[in-house]
């Protein structure tokens, strides 16, 4: 079992900065890609970023792309999802998740987090 914890959303003005992190506990962190996902009001949840067990094999979404930095620290534990250039859109509850391969599909991973809002305004 893993639990995954999310923390440093909140509000914040188009075109400003956030860092999400998730601190993991229970089983070796190193063993799982993570993964961050997002959910907006009445959407389904889409992925946004994901990372390899050493911090390579980075993938993002394209609506992030250039904008977002997912990062790892595996003797901390933790990922992080740095946000810049943030737009409106990017408004939806965060969510990281782990998972035994390099997906993107919510489907796929199998822990998850309670999520972290960010909202931001125009």
């Amino acid at each position: 079992q893993v639990q995954l914890v999310e923390s440093g959303g909140g509000l914040v003005q188009a075109g400003g900065s956030l860092r999400l992190s998730c601190a993991a506990s229970g089983r070796t962190f190193s063993n799982y890609v993570m993964g961050w996902f997002r959910q907006a009001p009445g959407k389904e949840r889409e992925f946004v970023a994901r990372i390899g067990r050493s911090g390579v094999s980075i993938y993002y979404a394209d609506s992030v792309k250039g904008r977002f930095s997912i990062s790892r620290d595996n003797g901390k534990n933790t990922v992080y999802l740095q946000m810049n250039s943030l737009k409106p859109e990017d408004t939806a509850v965060y969510y990281c998740a782990a998972a035994s391969g390099l997906f993107v599909v919510a489907e796929r991973y199998f822990y998850w987090g309670q999520g972290t809002q960010v909202t931001v305004s125009s």
